[in-house]
C-alpha cells in the first residue's frame, strides 16, 4: 500500500510540474503559443529556469498531503521534486 501511495505522489508531482511549466510558460513566454515560448526559451537558454520556477506548484501539493497525514504520498512528491531538479541541473550543464 505505501508503495502506491509513493508512485501516486510521484504522478502527481510530476504532473503538478507539467502544469507549473505550462503557466510559466503562459505567463512569461514571449511567443504567440506554448510551444512558440518553449523553442524561444530553449534558444535564449532560459527554459531551466523556467522549469523550475514550474515547480512551485509541488509545494502546495506536498503540504497537503503532509496535511491529511499522508505522508507517503508526500514523499513521493518530494521525489518528484528532486527529479525535476535533478533533471535540471542536467539539462543546465550539457
Amino acid at each position: 500500500m505505501k508503495n502506491k501511495d509513493i508512485v501516486i505522489g510521484i504522478v502527481i508531482g510530476l504532473a503538478c510540474s507539467c502544469v507549473g511549466l505550462v503557466v510559466v510558460l503562459l505567463i512569461f513566454g514571449k511567443g504567440n503559443s506554448i510551444n512558440d515560448s518553449l523553442d524561444i526559451a530553449i534558444n535564449q537558454g532560459v527554459f531551466t529556469k523556467l522549469m523550475s520556477m514550474g515547480a512551485i506548484p509541488n509545494l502546495a501539493a506536498f503540504f497537503l498531503f503532509i496535511k491529511k497525514n499522508q505522508d507517503a504520498k508526500a514523499q513521493g512528491v518530494l521525489i518528484a521534486t528532486v527529479m525535476v531538479a535533478v533533471t535540471t541541473l542536467i539539462i543546465r550543464f550539457i
